[in-house]
């Protein structure tokens, strides 16, 4: 049995321990790991990652050759040569003719030279400069409607005449060969003409006028909207200076009825 001086020696033990284990228990449970359902709730309260803004599309791209020497024009690739094309077409204007199509090194490309809806071919290295462009031209023969496009995206639409019965507006894929101004030609062409490489082959009897289809203004307002022309498409002398600014050599016409 301890003696009486060694009593308080024996307390003062105990409460030591005591606290120790007291200061132990506090400890684990101030280091516990939250409960999952804490965790849950501070993951939901933070902001989320912001996504990446998604890519713009441009819309389509058209490609163009620039003829910058005389160069063949084939009815295949590495077929036979049909004829030999310059720097100029025949109205003057740097040659440019819309890529339509290609196979390896070889382009398809709308020619005045070809019948419509045929493609000449030329070999990308025989004397070309390619350049890409956003432009294009969509004509609705039924809706009497000319659209202007900028990388797909609708830039002007125009109000139009197209070709009276027997003498119809040629359907298909053409470009612009040259931008002329309507007064050298003739009052009826307005201030401007885009030339095509569309050929009329539907001409009303005793034409003098040639059978290439244009987009150009009109001294005749009141025609727009109607079936009233040879086959060209006309508009308002407004739209046509907008085209005219807009519209580079080279841009492909989509018509359809």
């Amino acid at each position: 049995m301890p003696s009486r001086s060694a009593l308080p020696l024996l307390l003062l033990a105990a409460l030591a321990a005591a606290f120790v284990l007291s200061y132990s228990a506090l400890s684990a449970a101030s280091v516990k790991p939250a409960a999952p359902e804490t965790l849950t709730t501070l993951a939901a309260e933070l902001p989320a990652a912001p996504r990446p803004a998604p890519k713009r599309n441009p819309g389509p791209r058209w490609h163009s050759a620039v003829v910058r020497r005389s160069v063949p024009l084939r009815v295949r690739p590495n077929g036979h040569v049909v004829t030999r094309v310059g720097t100029s077409t025949d109205f003057g204007s740097a040659r440019v003719m819309s890529v339509a199509a290609q196979r390896g090194p070889w382009l398809g490309v709308v020619s005045t030279e070809m019948p419509n809806g045929k493609l000449a071919w030329v070999h990308r290295n025989a004397g070309l400069r390619l350049r890409r462009g956003a432009y294009s031209l969509h004509a609705d023969l039924s809706g009497r409607r000319l659209e202007l496009r900028r990388g797909g995206r609708l830039i002007r639409r125009i109000s139009m005449a197209i070709g009276r019965p027997g003498s119809e507006t040629p359907t298909g894929r053409f470009a612009v060969t040259d931008k002329l101004r309507g007064g050298n030609y003739g009052p009826y062409y307005g201030c401007c003409i885009l030339a095509l490489n569309a050929h009329q082959s539907k001409l009303p009897a005793g034409w003098q006028g040639g059978n290439r289809i244009a987009i150009h203004g009109t001294n005749s307002p009141g025609t727009i909207g109607a079936g009233a022309s040879a086959g060209c498409l006309r508009a308002a002398d407004s739209d046509l200076e907008v085209l005219m600014r807009r519209v580079p050599l080279g841009t492909p016409v989509f018509i359809k009825n």
